[in-house]
């Protein structure tokens, strides 16, 4: 009933709110208004560099020419089938990474005794580079394919397992005593009070996972394959189409968007559930 109060109680107040007031306030208009910024600051800078007359054939990195050739993407089958691709390697790269990591997560955060042991080598191995791992991954796998989905597990596997092991250091230690007192075991407070309380620093984890898996991806994408949008933005350097190269940028970000928004939509989701 708390919960419903506050929320009542808050819109009530947001009602009486004036109309200017309501959309200045709103989470879109200010969404809407960095991103006309942000377009301003790209235009603006692009035009006083690339205005010069050596600098010229670089025009496409404006504003107009990479919206054409947004569109020009839409419309290839080929930029379609590059952008599955590249998202399979990542949900690839991302799944083998969670089911490793999470449970070497829970593992981590409810035994202190194997955190502390396994902290400096865990370290260590999370500042190595992810692209270092590119030539070790080609000696061991057959195809570039396997070795862009290992090299996306090695970068997303350490903010997984380190994010879910402190989601679980951060459970209500009385919860905990009192599960015990009541005679739960292990299984038991792992299924019902640890999981359920670390979801939200479960689905961080996830999110700083995608970020830096598709960091990962692009430069991965430059050797071996004949697909994916790495692939693409390699090609339009060489052809020198940059009005194609850098709406494949922007489509790398609209997609890195969506995707981290159906994340944050789902930890909204089950954190009302928890309150609930």
């Amino acid at each position: 009933m708390n919960v419903i109060e506050k929320y009542l109680k808050k819109q009530s107040v947001y009602a009486k709110q004036p109309y200017a007031e309501k959309m200045m306030n709103s989470g879109l208009f200010m969404g809407l208004a960095g991103f006309l910024f942000f377009v301003g600051i790209w235009a603006a800078g692009g035009y006083l560099l690339f205005s010069r007359t050596d600098l010229a054939q670089f025009q496409g990195f404006l504003p107009l020419p990479t919206l054409k050739g947004l569109v020009r993407l839409g419309g290839s089958a080929h930029f379609w089938a590059s952008a599955g691709a590249s998202l399979s390697r990542v949900c690839l790269g991302i799944l083998i990474a969670f089911l490793v990591g999470f449970p070497v997560g829970l593992l981590l955060g409810f035994y202190r005794t194997v955190r502390v042991l396994t902290y400096p080598p865990m370290q260590f191995l999370r500042m190595v580079s992810p692209l270092s791992w590119m030539p070790i991954a080609l000696l061991i796998f057959s195809s570039f394919e396997t070795a862009i989905c290992f090299i996306i597990t090695m970068a997303t596997i350490w903010p997984i397992i380190l994010n879910t092991s402190l989601g679980v250091v951060r459970v209500n230690p009385g919860w905990i005593m009192m599960a015990r007192n009541q005679g739960a075991t292990d299984r038991q407070l792992l299924t019902r009070i640890i999981i359920p309380a670390s979801i939200p620093y479960i689905l961080t984890s996830l999110r700083l996972a995608l970020g830096v898996a598709w960091i990962v991806l692009v430069p991965a994408e430059f050797l071996g394959v004949s697909s994916g949008l790495g692939y693409i933005i390699n090609d339009a350097r060489d052809t020198m189409e940059y009005d194609l190269l850098m709406a494949t940028v922007l489509a790398i970000g609209l997609l890195g968007f969506c995707l981290d928004g159906a994340i944050q939509l789902l930890r909204r989701y089950l954190n009302w559930g928890s309150e609930r």
